[in-house]
């Protein structure tokens, strides 16, 4: 694959998945579109398509964070912002913009073990 096929925009399709903590979820979720805490630094959203390739996110980045985290499962045919597959594997989607209300299709609980650890996502 090429450099330009990788980064040009992949057509959405199917569901991603995009982890979140719980509180900060809470505080945005009444407004029309969400946005992380790292999106003004980054510019872009990090998602990941899989229940065991998130845990294996969750475990390498957020195992220090004591948080209980949620897991908002998105429909990127509905999203209004452009998704790009940037990764060689093609699992973690960006997504360059808000996620708008109607793109969120359920909300899950990321389930975690007493050593912090994330076991499972319902």
């Amino acid at each position: 694959m090429t450099t330009d096929q990788r980064d040009a925009p992949r057509k959405p399709a199917g569901e991603t998945l995009h982890l979140v903590p719980e509180p900060v979820w809470e505080a945005r979720r009444q407004a029309p579109a969400y946005t992380p805490e790292a999106f003004e630094r980054e510019g872009f959203i990090h998602c990941t398509d899989g229940d065991a390739n998130l845990l294996g996110v969750a475990n390498t980045f957020y195992l220090d964070d004591p948080r209980p985290y949620l897991v908002l499962v998105l429909d990127l045919d509905r999203l209004r912002s452009p998704v790009r597959y940037e990764d060689p594997a093609q699992i973690y989607p960006h997504i360059y913009g808000p996620i708008n209300r109607e793109a969120v299709v359920a909300v899950r609980r990321a389930v975690r073990l007493a050593d912090g650890s994330f076991s499972k996502i319902v």
